[in-house]
């Protein structure tokens, strides 16, 4: 169905001593300069007195209101310039094998940067795992992975990783048939807004822990599952429950959500996130020809369609009915 992709590639050499060195190296470089950044913040703020908290708490309100992005409950900022800036130079020059291309890694980080402290919910667990997590301080980072071995192996070594491995039961063989069933129920079981929790769509991830459904993502990276052959799961459930997601409950009552599709120039990539993300919510400028960038809008919206032109079908399919009748 399609080459092999840079997520993919990973699923196929999971025992690549290598691989896991270059990502010890990454995460504790990101650790280390995360590190010297608190260090120094606190450092200054105990010796400055109350009249510097009064000063970090208007940097606080500062950064919660001119940026959009949401800051986690432990009241962290952002990650100074600098150490952002470093942390993507290091891990876009890395030699590291089955990682992302350089301008994708610096378009995501773009995104991120806009964001972030924010919540990120990334499908797929792979080389720039340390680096999302580190650069999205202060935040809330969640992966979710098809391949338990990641989970079990990634999450205990490295601090703050928090991941969930996800079984799919779909096939990249059978992705018209699956489109197509999605289509004919978009009114019903795959409706755009639903409780995912309770969705008996297909195409839809429903045993998740709970608690993630009523999180308010403002980004989501969908870089898994594998789907560089027909026995792959594909990511048509990653695309369809994001945008299910993002027009529904905490996420869509928030305010726009980011989207970010690796491996865009594949066809079920290209295919699905035009059925369920949309032409007209695609960020132009943004992204590259391996990243697709969406932003869907907050505020739900109509329950039986996903983009305007299947409103306009959807009018016209009632139309006709109403005539025969």
């Amino acid at each position: 169905m399609k080459s092999m992709g840079s997520r993919d590639k990973l699923a196929a050499a999971s025992a690549a001593s290598g691989h896991r060195r270059a990502l010890y190296v990454v995460f504790a470089f990101a650790t280390f300069l995360t590190f010297l950044y608190t260090t120094s913040h606190f450092t200054s703020a105990a010796m400055s007195g109350s009249g510097s908290a009064a000063g970090d708490s208007a940097s606080s309100a500062s950064a919660t209101g001119g940026g959009g992005a949401s800051v986690s409950d432990s009241g962290s900022t952002k990650l100074p310039l600098p150490v952002f800036d470093a942390l993507v130079h290091y891990a876009s020059i890395s030699n590291a094998t089955h990682r992302m291309p350089d301008t994708d890694i610096r378009a995501v980080s773009a995104v991120l940067r806009a964001r972030a402290p924010c919540n990120l919910l990334v499908f797929g667990l792979g080389a720039e795992s340390p680096l999302w997590l580190a650069l999205n301080h202060g935040g809330r980072t969640v992966f979710l992975e098809e391949n338990e071995f990641y989970v079990k192996y990634l999450e205990p070594r490295h601090q703050g990783l928090e991941a969930y491995d996800v079984s799919y039961t779909t096939k990249v063989r059978d992705f018209r048939d699956l489109l197509a069933a999605a289509r004919a129920a978009r009114a019903k079981e795959c409706r755009p807004v639903q409780n995912l929790l309770f969705s008996e769509c297909r195409l839809a991830i429903n045993d998740l822990p709970n608690d993630l459904y009523d999180v308010a993502w403002d980004m989501v990276l969908i870089d898994g599952p594998s789907g560089w052959n027909p026995n792959s799961p594909g990511r048509m459930p990653s695309i369809f429950t994001t945008a299910v997601l993002a027009r529904s409950g905490a996420t869509a009552a928030k305010g726009p959500t980011d989207v970010l599709v690796h491996d865009f120039q594949f066809e079920v990539e290209q295919v699905l996130s035009k059925e369920f993300l949309c032409d007209e919510n695609r960020v132009a400028g943004s992204g590259t020809p391996s990243l697709g960038h969406f932003v869907i809008p907050g505020g739900g919206g109509r329950s039986d369609a996903f983009c305007s032109a299947q409103e306009e079908g959807s009018s016209e399919s009632g139309e006709k009915t109403r005539r025969r009748k």
